[in-house]
C-alpha cells in the first residue's frame, strides 16, 4: 500500500549543537507521488529522511518539534513500510552474503520463504548486480554496496521508498540503471518516492514534483520541476542547488608540472586476489590523473595501494621523488613518515574520523608530528570548506557533504605533496563544488600532485590532466 507523507511545524536538532538541522518544515506528500528532495549542503535533507524512516534516534540524540506523519500515525511507527537507502551504503549492510543481505528486510516483514528468494533475484536484476547470491559482501566495491542496499529495498516492496544520494558512488552506466529500476518498481507498485540527490538532470524526468529545502528551516521552493526550472534556477543555483543548464564555474588552472613524485610498474592489486594486473603510470608535481572505470574494478584498492596504505600483490610503487632515503615504497613508510608526504581522503569519510568534534578531527595529524601553530593550519580550513561554524559538533552529526569536506581537510592539514582522493566531491551542493575545485585547481597550480578517483566527469573536466580508466577485470562484473 502506497504511503502519504506529512509535516506540521516539524524540526530536528541533533544533541550538543545550538541550530536546528530542520525547523518550521511544513509539507504534504501525497500517496503515489515522485518527489525530488534538494537543498544546500547542510540543509536537512538526509535528516528529514531519516526521520520519515524512524531512524533518527530518540531524545539522547537530539530534540524535536512540531509532528511528523505516514499516512496520519508518527513516522517512527511505521517502519515496515518505508525503505530507506542511505548516503552511507556500507552502514546497511547486515549480512555476510549478497543473496541473505537482501532477503534480510523481506524475513523482517515475515514474506513467505519461495517469495523471498523470488523478489531477492529480481531485486538484483533490476538493480544491474549480477553477483551470485554466495558472493561475501565484504569483497564488493562501493558502488557495488550501493547496488545492494537498494536492492533490499526494493526487495521489501515498501510503500514510501527513500533514496538519499543513491547513485552518489555509481559509474555512469549504472546511475541509469539504478534510476531505471526506481521508476519500474514505483510504477508497478505505486510506491511514493522520495529522493535525495545531486545529480538532478538524472532524476529530473522521472519526478512530478520538486521540493527544495531552506538551510535552517522551511521550504525555499515547491513545484512542478518546469515550474522549478523555469521560474527559480537561477536563483536555485545560486544559492548551492544543482540545477540543469546552471553548471558551477570551473577554476582556471596554470598547470606547471615538475618533476615525478611516484611511479608504478607492473603493478597488481587486491585483497588477495588480484583485481587489477600490470598497471602503470607516473604521478607529476603539479599534475592531477583522473581515475574512472566501472564500479569493482579495484579504483578504490589503487587509492589505497599507492596511498601506502595496502600492500602491492606484485609490482613496484616507487615513491622515491616523496621522500629520499626512506626507501621506495610507501607501505613500508611509518605513518609519521606517510602524514607528510601523501594524503589519503578514503570513498567513506566515516572510516577516518577518530576525534570527538570536527576541530580535534583536523587537530590529529598535526598533533601527532608535533608540528607547532596547530590553529594557523586549522582555522583557515575550517573557513575555507565551511566548517567554522561546526568546529565544535561531533563529524558523526554531520550531513553527507559536511563530512566529505572534513575528511579532505584532515588530508591537507600536515600539506602533503601527494593527494589520494577518492570520490571528493561526493555529497556537494553546486557552491560547495565549485568551492573544491576551486581548491584542488590551487593546489595542483602550487605544485601539489592529485589522484582523484572520481565518477564526476565535470571534476575530471575541471582539474584532471589525464585520465586512467580501469578496465574491468574478467573476475568482476561489469556491475
Amino acid at each position: 500500500m502506497t504511503a502519504a507523507v506529512e509535516a506540521k511545524g516539524w524540526a530536528w536538532r541533533h544533541a550538543g549543537r545550538s541550530s536546528w538541522a530542520v525547523r518550521g518544515l511544513d509539507l504534504r506528500v501525497e500517496a503515489g507521488e515522485r518527489v525530488l528532495l534538494l537543498g544546500a549542503s547542510g540543509a536537512g535533507k538526509s535528516t528529514l529522511l531519516r526521520a520519515l524512516a524512524g531512524v533518527l534516534g530518540g531524545e539522547d540524540e537530539g530534540e524535536s518539534e512540531g509532528t511528523l506523519l505516514i499516512d496520519g500515525s508518527a513516522a517512527e511507527r511505521a517502519r515496515g513500510r518505508v525503505g530507506l537507502v542511505l548516503q552511507d551504503p556500507e552502514s546497511q549492510v547486515v549480512l555476510a552474503r549478497v543473496g541473505d543481505d537482501v532477503a534480510f528486510g523481506c524475513e523482517n516483514l515475515g514474506v513467505p520463504r519461495n517469495e523471498i528468494w523470488r523478489r531477492v533475484g529480481a531485486a538484483l536484476e533490476a538493480v544491474g548486480l549480477d553477483l551470485p547470491l554466495n558472493q561475501p559482501t565484504s569483497a564488493l566495491s562501493g558502488g557495488q554496496k550501493q547496488r545492494l542496499a537498494l536492492a533490499g529495498v526494493l526487495a521489501m516492496r515498501p510503500g514510501l521508498v527513500l533514496l538519499d544520494e543513491p547513485t552518489a558512488n555509481l559509474d555512469p552506466d549504472g546511475v541509469i540503471e539504478v534510476r531505471d529500476a526506481v521508476a519500474d518498481v514505483t510504477a508497478a507498485t505505486g510506491a511514493t518516492l522520495i529522493v535525495v540527490e545531486h545529480r538532478v538532470d538524472i532524476w529530473w524526468q522521472l519526478v512530478d514534483r520538486v521540493i527544495v529545502l531552506e538551510p535552517g528551516g522551511g521550504v525555499l521552493a515547491d513545484g512542478t520541476p518546469g515550474e522549478i526550472l523555469a521560474g527559480q534556477g537561477a536563483a536555485l543555483a545560486a544559492s548551492g542547488v544543482w540545477v540543469p543548464g546552471h553548471p558551477p564555474a570551473l577554476p582556471a588552472r596554470n598547470a606547471r608540472v615538475g618533476g615525478t613524485l611516484l611511479h608504478i610498474e607492473q603493478l597488481a592489486i587486491g585483497r588477495g586476489v588480484p583485481v587489477q594486473h600490470d598497471l602503470e603510470m607516473s604521478i607529476a608535481a603539479g599534475s592531477c590523473l583522473a581515475v574512472s572505470g566501472a564500479n569493482g574494478s579495484g579504483k578504490s584498492t589503487l587509492g589505497l595501494t599507492i596511498g601506502g596504505l595496502l600492500a602491492p600483490i606484485a609490482g613496484v610503487v616507487d615513491a622515491a621523488g616523496l621522500a629520499t632515503g626512506l626507501g621506495h615504497d610507501p607501505f613500508r613508510w611509518k605513518s609519521r613518515q606517510l602524514v607528510t608526504r601523501i594524503g589519503s581522503v578514503f570513498q567513506d569519510p566515516e572510516h577516518q574520523f577518530v576525534a570527538p568534534t570536527v576541530r580535534a578531527e583536523l587537530e590529529v595529524g598535526a598533533k601527532a608530528i608535533g608540528l607547532p601553530d596547530v590553529a594557523a593550519r586549522v582555522d583557515p580550513l575550517l573557513e575555507r570548506l565551511r566548517l567554522t561554524g561546526l568546529a565544535d559538533v561531533n563529524p558523526f552529526t554531520l550531513s553527507g557533504g559536511e563530512k566529505r569536506r572534513l575528511s579532505v581537510a584532515t588530508a591537507l592539514v600536515t600539506r602533503p605533496p601527494l593527494l589520494i582522493l577518492d570520490e571528493p566531491t561526493f555529497g556537494q551542493d553546486c557552491r560547495t563544488w565549485a568551492e573544491l575545485a576551486a581548491l584542488f585547481a590551487e593546489l595542483l597550480d602550487g605544485g601539489s600532485a592529485i589522484v582523484a578517483i572520481t565518477h564526476d566527469q565535470l571534476l575530471v573536466e575541471a582539474i584532471a590532466d589525464s585520465e586512467l580508466r580501469m578496465p574491468v577485470p574478467t573476475a568482476v562484473s561489469a556491475a
